[in-house]
């Protein structure tokens, strides 16, 4: 059995490249590819950024390389793509969790806010499995995985860009699964509930709106960044082979209720 499982969920031989991967959720899934056996790409504003995270994964003794990168900027995107076929010789896998956040009631966001917003968790995401598709294709294999979000499947509240922005990433993977699942590389998303990152940081100080949140959870509590290990190493693996295009919530029961 030990055996079985290492070889359908053990990521081993594979190069991964986690966008966001300062803090949080991407931090917590860059370390959890690398416990599998991926060697990983750890991407963040700067490379200062991720130095914690790349402290992580020497301790662990998982090989690693820190990149910087201007989500908005496609051409340090394929400098990051680039960079890691240069030092590695190839990308297997593409975590793209990069994205921000802006909050005001939709008759006062402005347009800057709007234009951050979407070119950041939408026209980056796009670019980013544009540049790493390209070598996927001549590899005959690859993996990606897009965090989506509870938003990608309503509207949210004072959010209206993020949650334009979610929902594109969510038709982004399955417009990219449609096109790449015939070459062997298999394009999903993750759609994390409510979690206890920096995101959240100001929903989880309003105390009506964090009551009124919780109580909605079956599990009963926030989901840590950690809860997506799991998730993440099983969409970067064989095991997850006939998955295309699909939007895994991992959300505490959230959309069940």
């Amino acid at each position: 059995m030990q055996a079985y499982l290492t070889q359908q969920f053990g990521l081993n031989d594979k190069v991964a490249v986690v966008t966001g991967a300062s803090r949080g959720l991407g931090q917590a899934m860059a370390i959890a590819l690398g416990e599998a056996g991926a060697t990983v790409v750890a991407v963040g504003s700067k490379p200062e950024n991720v130095a914690k995270t790349i402290d992580i994964l020497k301790e662990k003794n998982i090989e690693c390389l820190a990149l910087g990168c201007d989500q908005s900027d496609g051409e340090q995107i394929k400098a990051v793509i680039s960079d890691t076929i240069t030092k590695f010789g190839r990308i297997d896998i593409l975590v793209n969790n990069a994205g921000t956040i802006k909050r005001a009631p939709a008759h006062e966001f402005s347009d800057d806010d709007w234009n951050e917003v979407i070119n950041i968790n939408l026209n980056g995401v796009f670019k980013f499995c544009r540049e790493a598709g390209k070598h996927m294709l001549k590899q005959g294999s690859g993996k990606i995985i897009n965090i989506a979000s509870l938003l990608s499947f309503s509207g949210g509240i004072t959010v209206p860009a993020y949650a334009a922005s979610k929902g594109g990433v969510a038709q982004i993977t399955k417009a990219l699964a449609n096109e790449w699942a015939q070459s062997n590389i298999q394009v999903n998303a993750i759609a994390p509930g409510y979690f206890e990152t920096d995101n959240t940081y100001n929903l989880r100080q309003d105390a009506e709106r964090f009551a009124s949140i919780s109580a909605r959870i079956p599990a009963g509590e926030w989901g840590k960044p950690e809860d997506l290990a799991g998730a993440t190493v099983f969409l970067s693996s064989k095991a997850s082979n006939y998955m295309n295009g699909h939007v895994m919530l991992v959300d505490g029961g959230w959309m069940a209720r």
